[in-house]
């Protein structure tokens, strides 16, 4: 296929999703059933964002037009794709790169993130002219030509090993963080509750500290937080809860609570389920500096970053690790 075919199924597939027919219905019920932490109220919010944000034609247009991509892909590579499996569709964007670009795939899901990216990839492949870029999805990933792998710390090291000869992209454990003035208004905090809680958590994106001035009143935020109350009825979610307070009520460690999340001081910016960090700062230039430089940071809002709402809705060119996907995927 040349560059205008690849745009137009994209297109087709966005138009796809948002109709949410009957068999897209069946992939969203099976992706729930395979993997509890997938509801189908998050499923629907990335499956949305991807329509909107990823396969509009003026999204994929204002895109493509920043590289030189060629209308058709000469020589063209098959690229191997480990997906994570922390999100829902959490490596659809590797797989719309390496599509965009030409290339042939092979692809890796994760066992907890299968049933929506099979789907896609198939309804795809089942569409005329898609064949002619094949897309493969298998157990295991060799004789490729080039890899893109996501995983933990632990896993990374083993996919540098193990793709040391080819060139590769491997990321790693990133998390995000939040910045506050203290004079944040309730539909800020409220916007700010959806970077928390959405995903449960689970995200690279999602806030997992927060940094506020010293003297911060927390009782605003706390209240603000209500309006993910629902998720305290989930079975995995609650487990996770009970869990850590538990523990910081044996370790006699002071903590606040609304019932759906517990807030601890704690310097580091990884957090548990269910739990969200908060440091002081007597500076805002002091939390803004921690930050800078800091390779497990994915993303940051507050003033003067990311307006509060948006960690989980990134665009096109919001690389994850600010590795730019597709220029790798071109350069090859």
């Amino acid at each position: 296929m040349n560059l205008q075919q690849r745009l137009v199924l994209l297109r087709r597939l966005g138009s796809y999703i948002l109709a949410n027919g009957a068999e897209l219905e069946k992939a969203k019920e099976k992706a729930f059933y395979e993997n509890p932490w997938f509801i189908p109220e998050f499923i629907d919010f990335q499956l949305k964002h991807i329509a909107n944000a990823y396969l509009s034609a003026e999204q994929l247009e204002a895109w493509i037009s920043r590289y030189n991509l060629p209308e058709s892909n000469p020589s063209p590579k098959n690229i191997g794709i480990v997906m994570a499996g922390n999100i829902p569709l959490a490596g659809f964007h590797d797989f719309l790169c390496a599509f965009i670009a030409g290339h042939w795939q092979t692809i890796k899901p994760s066992s907890k993130d299968a049933a929506l990216i099979t789907h896609l990839v198939n309804t795809l492949s089942d569409w005329e002219g898609a064949a002619d870029q094949p897309i493969a999805i298998a157990d295991m990933l060799k004789d490729c030509d080039a890899y893109i792998a996501v995983g933990s710390n632990n896993s990374g090291r083993y996919f540098d090993y193990y793709f040391s000869k080819y060139p590769h992209i491997i990321r790693r454990n990133r998390s995000s963080a939040a910045i506050l003035t203290g004079n944040e208004t309730r539909e800020e905090l409220e916007r700010l509750a959806d970077d928390v809680y959405l995903y449960f958590g689970l995200g690279c994106r999602n806030i997992t500290k927060i940094y506020v001035p010293s003297g911060y009143d927390f009782v605003p935020l706390l209240e603000a937080f209500k309006k993910y109350d629902r998720l305290a009825a989930h079975h995995k979610y609650k487990n996770n809860y009970d869990y850590q307070l538990a523990i910081l009520i044996v370790n006699k460690m002071y903590y606040m609570t609304n019932g759906s999340i517990l807030l601890q001081e704690n310097s580091s910016l990884f957090s548990p389920i269910s739990q969200l960090h908060y440091e002081f700062y007597d500076d805002i230039r002091t939390a803004e500096q921690a930050l800078e430089g800091n390779d497990d940071v994915q993303c940051v809002t507050g003033k003067g970053q990311l307006p509060f709402g948006t960690a989980q809705l990134p665009q096109l060119n919001d690389y994850a690790d600010k590795t730019d996907t597709l220029q790798f995927l071109l350069d090859l």
